[in-house]
């Protein structure tokens, strides 16, 4: 049986960086929000939010200054989701998506026109523009070579201090590794249940205890991320506190407790606002009102929900979003059947090496929009007046390598839902 209509303004079709983004910005207009959407795909993020970085892929060009990284790949890629919001309107977003961040507990800290270098979890360096507060000592030790302790524990598997260590060593000689274990658990560890019990003061106070016995007068002190997962910022401080030294975490492999924290601010946080959130539903089906609007059918497998909206905001993502599914000859978008910028025959989508540096053609596909981020139809025009794209759905762009992931989410969000708007 299907219940009653839900009416909106807006209702955003996803839930992953670019969906929660648009319904953020949308509610803080004063439109109605709805949204659907699995939001699982945020707890493989690394909590990083990149810029640009890495621009012309074919070299492998790595850039400082991310506004001179997009003017760059611009004027080589007009095609770029970039090439249709303006600087101003992308540093707006990042500083309203962090605000909103900051409020549910999550600060973060660089950007201001830089790029900054951040650990991963294999010990390489990776280029991002904002990153959570509790890693943002990690930049400041890294660069100074200063003495610093990187712990790890006896059963955390996709966590390997040593080969961090190791991998860095040559430019960091002052970095130290240990393997420990951790307070109250033996045998297999999971980030989530380690981030879970730290928000117990006796269990930081027992690993506070175990750590400065390691401690060789060294200034910092790295952790996977695992520093609290409701309240990370009370837990990374405390730590500093306890251990009067300077501390930072190191993303762990996805999924992993950086994930879990956005997803625990969005899903909390949007509805304070507002948002009327089906997540878990998804869009079956739609049609148009006698007055332009959608109707659209949402549930998992039957209809479970109707929802009347003015307008809608397409954040499906691509192929691990199912916002695009790749058939034996062609990639179709899953929910209007927009379509599809892509290359030429399924020969053409990859190229003859798989890490071939400048990626695979098929990266690149997606949604073309005009200048108001409005999907084009067949017809090389808007397909719906009222239909809008956000995140990586879009064409043009290759987010993973060219480390833009974030920055296309919140940027294409904030122009749409500023496009809705303006009417």
């Amino acid at each position: 049986m299907i219940r009653d209509d839900v009416v909106c303004d807006v209702l955003v079709i996803g839930a992953g960086l670019a969906g929660m983004a648009a319904s953020l910005f949308a509610l803080d207009k004063g439109l109605s929000v709805a949204q659907a959407g699995l939001p699982g795909e945020s707890v493989f993020a690394s909590g990083l939010l990149d810029l640009m970085a890495v621009s012309p892929l074919a070299e492998g060009r790595i850039w400082d200054d991310p506004h001179a990284a997009i003017k760059a790949e611009i004027a080589a890629n007009p095609g770029h989701p970039y090439a249709k919001v303006s600087f101003e309107e992308i540093e707006a977003a990042f500083a309203h998506f962090t605000g909103f961040l900051a409020e549910a507990g999550l600060h973060y800290k660089g950007g201001q026109g830089k790029n900054s270098s951040i650990i991963t979890p294999v010990g390489t360096l990776k280029h991002t523009y904002m990153v959570p507060e509790a890693m943002w000592n990690a930049v400041a030790a890294r660069e100074d070579k200063a003495s610093c302790l990187l712990v790890d524990f006896e059963g955390l598997k996709g966590f390997s201090a040593r080969q961090i260590a190791e991998t860095l060593g040559a430019s960091w000689p002052e970095l130290r590794h240990a393997r420990m274990p951790f307070p109250g658990m033996t045998g297999d560890l999971y980030p989530e249940k380690m981030a879970f019990a730290l928000e117990g003061p006796k269990v930081r106070e027992d690993l506070a205890g175990d750590v400065r016995t390691l401690l060789k007068g060294e200034a910092y002190v790295g952790f996977p991320a695992v520093l609290g997962h409701y309240r990370p910022g009370e837990v990374f401080h405390d730590m500093e506190e306890r251990l009067g030294v300077k501390v930072f975490e190191v993303p762990t492999m996805p999924p992993g407790v950086t994930g879990l924290r956005l997803k625990a601010a969005f899903e909390d946080g949007l509805p304070k606002k507002g948002l009327a959130s089906l997540f878990q539903k998804l869009v079956l089906g739609y049609a148009l009102d006698a007055d332009g609007s959608f109707v659209f059918d949402l549930g998992r497998k039957d209809v479970e929900f109707r929802v009347r909206a003015k307008a809608a905001v397409l954040a499906t993502g691509r192929f691990f979003g199912k916002g695009l599914a790749a058939g034996r000859e062609t990639i179709r978008e899953a929910v209007f059947d927009l379509p599809v910028a892509q290359p030429e025959g399924r020969a053409s989508w990859h190229r003859d090496h798989m890490l071939d540096p400048a990626g695979h053609p098929i990266n690149r596909a997606g949604l073309v929009t005009d200048g108001r981020f409005r999907p084009l139809g067949a017809s090389s025009r808007p397909a719906f007046p009222n239909l809008y794209a956000a995140g990586s759905i879009l064409a043009n762009q290759d987010w993973m390598r060219m480390k833009c992931g974030a920055g296309v989410a919140l940027a294409s969000a904030y122009a749409a839902v500023s496009a809705i708007v303006a009417g």
